[in-house]
């Protein structure tokens, strides 16, 4: 298909400006416009930029992709308006459930919209998902570690969220004891999401980071992704996501699942 128009919601802030910067530089792609309170009614990077995502998609610049780089708090309504209009949509924020998913994925198969939603965009989290989702096909016991900053407002992050419930939906980990059984205070095993352990530690010092902890007798395996402290590892990821979701119908979760079926990354940057 030829140029596509994409705008992105949180165009100033940390990962969305990298986005549209990226965008910016990435052929076949043209930024179009964006969305943030802060800077509404002004021009952004060379284009217009309005207070709300619906004000963005019924102007008269036209969209084909939402890029989504918000909060947890509006990423859904962000989502189901785009869809609505027939616009495709990437998701970067996190904060929705594999149920909301779930409605997201019907509604925008109605729509004959794509809308492709990762935890994280990097390209090496990705592979570091793809590595859990096959260790967990033959090692039947696992945990998630999820580490942020102290000022992170959700948990667990998107990153371990996805995770969990891509595992999940593979094989339900097995336990020895139940963590609803554990004596004491069952709330130190962690928080249940989809039948997974997850362990969010929110404290000064960590950007974001995730581990996968595999556990067999007198062995151990730990898929760890770490992230440094600039949004650049998330644009690739991103631009990848913007191209395949204009021409995937459905929902697609999970930058691993385009990374391993789609063209190499050097193609999609």
């Amino acid at each position: 298909m030829g140029e596509l128009r994409v705008c992105v919601a949180g165009i100033s802030g940390w990962t969305g400006e990298a986005v549209a910067h990226g965008i910016l530089d990435a052929p076949g792609l043209r930024l179009s416009s964006g969305v943030a309170r802060s800077a509404a009614g002004r021009e952004h990077l060379g284009v217009p930029v309005y207070g709300t995502v619906e004000e963005a998609l019924d102007a008269g610049d036209g969209v084909d992709v939402l890029v989504d780089y918000t909060s947890h708090a509006s990423v859904g309504a962000h989502v189901r308006a785009a869809v609505a209009r027939g616009v495709n949509v990437v998701v970067g924020s996190s904060g929705l459930s594999a149920e909301e998913y779930e409605e997201i994925g019907d509604l925008a198969t109605e729509h004959g919209v794509g809308v492709v939603a990762s935890g994280n965009f990097s390209l090496t989290a990705a592979m570091a998902q793809a590595a859990a989702k096959l260790a967990a096909r033959h090692l039947p016991h696992w945990e998630i570690i999820d580490y942020a900053s102290d000022r992170k407002p959700d948990a667990p992050s998107g990153t371990a969220r996805e995770l969990a419930e891509q595992l999940s939906g593979i094989r339900r980990p097995a336990y020895a004891i139940r963590p609803e059984d554990t004596a004491g205070h069952p709330e130190a095993r962690g928080a249940s999401v989809s039948d997974v352990q997850v362990h969010s530690v929110r404290l000064p010092g960590f950007v974001l980071a995730v581990e996968t902890v595999f556990g067999l007798p007198d062995e151990r395996l730990v898929i760890r992704h770490d992230a440094g402290s600039s949004p650049a590892p998330y644009v690739a990821g991103t631009l990848l996501a913007v191209r395949a979701a204009a021409g995937r119908p459905g929902l697609v979760r999970g930058l691993d699942t385009l990374l391993l079926d789609g063209p190499a990354p050097a193609d999609a940057s």
